[in-house]
């Protein structure tokens, strides 16, 4: 017989040595947690942190039978019940949301003597434990979310997802469902999900307790809401941010950095951010500028923003063995541990160790160092690279130790801790308008002011494809700010016209991206400057030119006519940006986040809707010069290209020569922006 209790902070149920809590948190929202220790996990809300004071002000119902064998709690749409054997369902309005998938004998119609349970937490012999939860399937069910990932598809209903950061791929554990409910497993330990055709499972390798939260509302857009609303909020972007973003890998002087910028605004093309990227510095872990190449940054600084441009600087989380900061950070736990032999973690042009996001300590350490040599300077954006961290070919994560437990427990929060080691450090310093470009995020980092970038991805047409979905599901996890290296990150020649035709495409899309962000390690790669004195540090100097005006000219005429259009539509980015900070509606998303009552939007991955009056189909096939656009059913459409109208709910073809990207705007709230927009002369 199991213990039940109304208790004033939810519903409790104990048996047999394990716990469950289940909390209203937020509005149609529970947070459910299980746990075979002698309690839970005292003061660790991981990503609901945020919100941590809503369970106790949100008001539920909870009923328990006479019996003492089953018992449920409601909040607002949501219910959950659980029954004598201790199986879980959670319903909206009697429809099942959920239910966990029990085949073993203790009866009810749904048994079996196979002896899988729905809910387990396996023991870690000597530690602590495996948690897995099996949930039963739902024929046409579609996923959506799961942060960023390089992959074909939008819906993920048939895949198997690692719970694990990477380069190109950002965990954020948290699925859109077209059953109406959004669920976070609200872990950070290493893990995977699969959603098979017949069950979903979610696992972690080591853990104390199960801790999952659930919402459900009959929209997309209020389910991110209050998804958005149990997380954070993204901040308000900076003006200054939805404009053109220059980048290469890499300036490698000053003058250099300097020169780029005057012939933008000797050019008069619109630029708002220039970025510095890796290498400028003397070691990696020392956080500041070599002045060998980079002699005034305070003078450079105010150079630019006399132009009306923001510098970003690069940062990396890499501490060089022997760099000036080493011993240091060594000796006060600041550093990353391993569990056997070598404590270096990282291998790029030396012997590296991360420096330890989780812990307290090392994050004021590290904000300190940069505030002296950069923030002090005049420096208020900052790029912060290699944020899963980067372990390279050693991802083997039973092999690290952070400050908050063993990397199989709690790794996938590093990204977030790193993004918040900056964002604590610039709000302490008095800054406002926060905005740092990550490489990786966990549930909750965009409310530490992060643009997520895709990583190094290839400079392919297949991976352009890719971008477009992993933009679309970062958006419906949360992330509304993100962008991609426009061309594509390796593999882009500046001489070949296949590329110039992949860049095009690519600059067209990052149009109508939330950043619009120009990067690569463009080839052939120049030579490093003074060589054998640079060798070690600068271990490959430059890659080729990546500046829109250095490109043929038939190339850089169409790039110059997209610049321009992103000018145009700022205003209404702007708007978007509002809604994002104030209701977490993704800046780009599926067609069906606008038109869910349309059922085939849901099928839909090629296409979507950069705010609500704008429909983009990139072009992402070499070669390709038309293509066919399906129109969600309204009132009406615009082609924004040839003014023509057509009625929503069909598919047409629409013609797309190397200098147009389709778009189509609602002639019912048309975007005039757009419409009448003209390409500036030279």
């Amino acid at each position: 017989m199991p213990v039940i209790e109304k208790r004033k902070d939810g519903l409790y149920w104990e048996h047999a040595g394990e716990q469950i809590l289940i909390q209203p948190w937020g509005i149609n929202s529970l947070r459910f947690r299980a746990t075979k220790k002698s309690n839970f996990t005292p003061n660790q809300d991981w990503a609901l942190s945020y919100s941590k004071d809503i369970a106790s002000k949100e008001k539920a119902n909870i009923q328990i039978d006479s019996n003492k064998n089953t018992c449920q709690i409601t909040n607002g749409k949501i219910t959950a019940t659980i029954n004598q054997f201790g199986w879980l369902k959670i319903t909206n309005d009697n429809r099942t949301l959920l239910e966990e998938k029990w085949q073993v004998k203790p009866g009810g119609k749904k048994t079996s003597p196979l002896g899988i349970p729905g809910r387990e937490l396996k023991p870690i012999i000597g530690g602590d434990f495996k948690a897995t939860v099996r949930f039963e399937a739902f024929d046409n069910e579609k996923f959506y979310g799961m942060g960023q990932r390089q992959e074909k598809q939008l819906n993920y209903k048939g895949c198997i997802l690692e719970l694990a950061q990477r380069n190109t791929q950002a965990t954020v554990p948290f699925t859109l469902s077209n059953r109406g409910y959004g669920f976070l497993w609200n872990n950070p330990a290493i893990g995977q999900v699969i959603f098979a055709n017949n069950e979903t499972r979610w696992e972690a390798k080591d853990t104390d307790q199960i801790d999952f939260w659930i919402t459900t509302n009959d929209t997309p857009s209020k389910i991110i809401k209050q998804y958005t609303n149990a997380t954070g909020k993204t901040p308000m972007l900076p003006k200054y941010a939805s404009g053109f973003w220059q980048c290469k890998l890499r300036y490698r002087t000053q003058d250099e950095l300097l020169k780029v910028a005057h012939e933008y605004k000797n050019r008069k093309l619109p630029i708002n951010v220039i970025v510095i990227d890796f290498f400028h510095w003397p070691k990696q872990g020392e956080w500041k500028f070599d002045p060998k190449y980079w002699p005034n940054p305070k003078k450079m600084v105010k150079e630019l923003n006399n132009m009306g441009i923001k510098l970003m600087v690069s940062i990396w989380p890499t501490v060089d063995v022997n760099s000036e900061n080493y011993d240091e950070m060594n000796d006060k736990g600041y550093l990353v541990r391993s569990e056997r032999m070598y404590s270096d973690s990282y291998h790029f042009m030396g012997n590296e160790v991360f420096f330890d996001a989780t812990n307290p300590g090392a994050r004021k350490f590290v904000w300190n160092k940069a505030k002296q040599n950069y923030y002090d300077n005049g420096i208020r954006m900052f790029w912060l690279d290699e944020a899963e961290p980067e372990y390279g070919f050693m991802y083997d994560f039973d092999h690290f130790r952070y400050y908050q437990g063993p990397a199989l427990k709690i790794s996938n929060i590093y990204p977030l801790d790193y993004a918040k080691t900056f964002y604590e450090g610039q709000k302490s310093a008095g800054q406002k308008d926060i905005i740092n470009l990550v490489r990786c995020v966990w549930a909750g980092s965009q409310r530490y002011g992060v643009v997520l970038w895709s990583g190094d991805v290839h400079s392919t047409f297949e991976s352009l494809r890719k971008q477009v979905v992993a933009g679309l599901n970062a958006g419906l996890s949360g992330i509304a700010w993100w962008t991609t290296d426009i061309g594509g990150f390796t593999g882009g020649n500046v001489h070949d016209p296949k590329f110039h035709e992949l860049l095009t495409r690519w600059f067209q899309f990052g149009t109508f991206c939330p950043i619009m962000r120009l990067h690569g390690f463009r080839e052939p790669a120049e030579q490093t400057i003074e060589h054998a004195d640079r060798m070690f540090n600068q271990p490959f100097g430059s890659g080729a030119f990546n500046e829109i005006y250095k490109y043929p000219h038939d190339t850089y005429i169409i790039l110059r006519k997209y610049l321009f259009m992103r000018e145009a539509i700022r205003p209404y980015i702007m708007e978007q940006m509002k809604k994002a900070h104030e209701d977490g509606t993704p800046i780009i998303r599926p067609l069906f986040y606008d038109f869910n009552s349309d059922n085939h939007t849901w099928n839909i991955s090629n296409e979507y809707m950069f705010g609500p009056d704008v429909l983009v189909t990139p072009i992402t096939h070499a070669g390709q010069r038309e293509c066919r656009v399906y129109l969600p059913k309204c009132n009406e459409w615009i082609d924004i290209n040839s003014k023509k109208h057509y009625q929503g709910g069909q598919t047409i073809t629409v013609d797309a020569p190397i200098d147009t990207i389709p778009l189509f705007t609602k002639a019912s709230h048309p975007l005039n922006a757009l419409l009448n927009f003209k390409v500036p002369e030279e």
